[in-house]
């Protein structure tokens, strides 16, 4: 079994577990499955919207995509919940991500 398999696993036998649904997102992107780490990174910021590490991949995913404008609004999202959390860092690499946007 490899990694992504593992993961796929791992999500299946335990759906509460952010993290594991969050490397599952990394292991697709990784393997060049960007729909499906957008797929699984759009249901993460939906089931886990304080999951922040979700915001930066789900936009740089649907970059690759092209999806610009979808992308910039996870940034977007993202900034505005690092910064009712009080992570003003993770909200400036939003902000950085964000203004290196495409078209």
């Amino acid at each position: 079994m490899n990694r992504l398999e593992y993961m796929e696993q791992r999500v299946r036998e335990h759906p509460e577990d952010t993290f594991a649904r969050y490397a599952l997102g990394m292991e697709y992107a990784g393997a060049g499955r960007l729909e499906d780490a957008s797929r699984v990174y759009g249901e993460l910021r939906r089931d886990a919207p304080g999951y922040l590490p979700t915001y930066y991949q789900l936009g740089k995913a649907l970059e690759q995509l092209g999806r610009a404008g979808e992308a910039r609004d996870a940034y977007t999202q993202g900034i505005g919940v690092a910064r009712a959390a009080g992570n003003q860092k993770t909200a400036n690499e939003l902000t950085e991500a964000l203004e290196n946007t495409g078209p």
